[in-house]
């Protein structure tokens, strides 16, 4: 407990030191504070001096990683999207879920994004000296629109200009000046390089505005029909699953004969060749704790069932003596149980089930002889069981609801000798991996 409080403190710190890491669409990392931004610019503080970024220059911000320590001396990079006392989940670059027990982890660590700190800063300097001349430029635009004029190579040009010349005038979008040219070629097809073609997956070479926008809605369209027809159950990655715990309950009919001498207290009833039919149908409750074996279709692990034997009277004649009884008994098993998946991809995932167990089998019965003596007692019958069968599960959210059957093999002992060897058992079941 001590050392995960630690390493959520360490988690903490790092998020609140770590500054933002804006990838530019040249290929240059630049790691900073945002101080404000609009829908055209983006104010960054950073260890060199504020820059003012234009926002399509801007390729994307990209999020916090983090570099995980682990004993041995192995590390893992990537995106932290839950932790808790037990488990960290971290999701790779290549988009791989992977979970990790917390004991595993030495030290959480932000990742430095920055390909070398001689390359920002030259670009952080390279963008505030071309700041500085924009200002220096823009200072003189004024100066010179103040006295009604504007100089250009020893000439001066009055207002009357676009009469002298017939020019068109440059119009203004989304804050920077288009010239009649600049406006006639951004109808034209604008060319890619090969990286912005790859990144934005489309053939390199002539791209006009109208095609990128029809890909992009095409794109888009595919993407939410996917995410509508695609079943939550395909969308978990099943090797990111180690751990199975199940709980389960429905009915067992079971068939309970006892044959020969029943012992009820100091006397023995004596029930023939016919026997006494003491079974009926009970409620079965279980449960297991299964692990996977590597990165298999199949799990191992412990099990737990418990089955009751529902109440049945009895109206009983030996010799003069008369007895008027009810039984009632329970039985507990122990043991382990295996799972193998057939297709754990599905939406409905069928698997065969196998368990083998330990069983403890009691029934008690009492009630009176002749109408006024009380009289009780009780039979029992232990050891081993095994069963096998079939179960199917579906996702609900980030649980699993399914149905088992299985065959249970538990022969019996002693007075319940003659018994049935096999019983039939069906129970639904709320599942969860993780």
């Amino acid at each position: 407990m001590k050392k995960f409080v630690l390493l959520v403190l360490c988690y903490f710190v790092t998020l609140a030191v770590q500054a933002e890491t804006l990838k530019m669409k040249d290929g240059s990392l630049i790691s900073g504070s945002i101080l404000s931004q609009t829908e055209y610019t983006l104010n960054l503080a950073t260890s060199y001096g504020n820059i003012t970024l234009n926002q399509r220059d801007i390729e994307q911000i990209l999020p916090d990683k983090h570099r995980l320590i682990l004993k041995g001396g192995s590390q893992l990079v990537g995106i932290i999207l839950d932790m808790d006392e037990f488990n960290l989940k971290l999701q790779t670059d290549d988009g791989t879920v992977v979970n990790i027990d917390m004991p595993q982890i030495v030290s959480i660590e932000a990742y430095d994004y920055d390909r070398g700190k001689n390359a920002q800063q030259e670009f952080v300097e390279k963008k505030i000296e071309q700041e500085q001349q924009a200002k220096v430029a823009q200072e003189a635009a004024q100066a010179a629109a103040a006295t009604g004029a504007v100089t250009a190579g020893g000439l001066t040009f009055d207002s009357d200009i676009d009469q002298v010349f017939n020019a068109r005038k440059a119009a203004v979008v989304n804050g920077q000046v288009q010239t009649p040219s600049a406006q006639i070629q951004q109808t034209a097809a604008k060319p890619l390089s090969d990286e912005e073609a790859f990144l934005k997956n489309v053939k390199s070479g002539a791209i006009s505005p109208k095609e990128y926008a029809a890909a992009a809605k095409e794109e888009l369209s595919a993407k939410k029909a996917q995410a509508k027809t695609t079943p939550k159950s395909v969308k978990r990655v099943e090797k990111n699953f180690s751990k199975y715990f199940a709980v389960q309950i429905g009915a067992i009919p079971l068939d309970l004969k006892a044959k020969g001498e029943l012992p009820i207290g100091s006397d023995t009833i004596d029930l023939g060749d016919e026997g006494l039919d003491m079974g009926k149908t009970g409620v079965a409750v279980s449960s297991k704790f299964l692990w996977r074996v590597k990165e298999s279709n199949l799990w191992l692990g412990p099990t737990v069932s418990f089955f009751n034997i529902s109440n049945k009277k009895y109206n009983l004649q030996s010799g003069t003596d008369a007895y008027e009884l009810s039984s009632s008994g329970s039985a507990f098993a122990l043991g382990a149980a295996a799972n193998y998946y057939i297709n754990p991809k599905s939406r409905f995932a069928f698997y065969l089930t196998g368990t083998a167990q330990y069983e403890m089998l009691s029934l008690n019965y009492h009630g009176l002889k002749n109408a006024t003596t009380a009289v009780s007692d009780s039979v029992s019958s232990n050891g081993l069981s095994g069963a096998a069968g079939v179960g199917v599960e579906t996702w609900i959210d980030d649980l699993m609801l399914g149905l088992e059957v299985r065959q249970v093999f538990s022969p019996r002992k002693k007075v319940l000798k003659d018994s049935a060897a096999s019983n039939t058992v069906a129970q639904v079941q709320l599942s969860w991996k993780f």
